[in-house]
């Protein structure tokens, strides 16, 4: 899912940054002072990217605990 996320990602980057961005910079459109294909591409995109990648781990990732797993010391004690 992480790599499928990274693909969109440049996707995204790439047709905004190039579809928005061929032209002479005399022609560019302005959004808040930057050039168009620069805020959709990379100021509107690290904000839906960085959503996009809270809601991946939030959802669909899981929990799971890095210590030593409790059952291997229980059987060890056994021993």
């Amino acid at each position: 899912m992480a790599i499928a996320l990274f693909l969109l990602n440049f996707c995204w980057w790439y047709a905004f940054a190039f579809w928005l961005g061929d032209q002479p910079p005399q022609e560019y459109s302005y959004i808040l002072g930057f050039p168009a294909w620069f805020f959709w591409s990379v100021i509107v995109g690290t904000a839906v990217f960085c959503a996009l990648a809270y809601i991946m781990v939030k959802h669909f990732y899981t929990d799971m605990p890095l210590g030593p797993d409790p059952c291997d010391s229980a059987a060890d004690e056994g021993r």
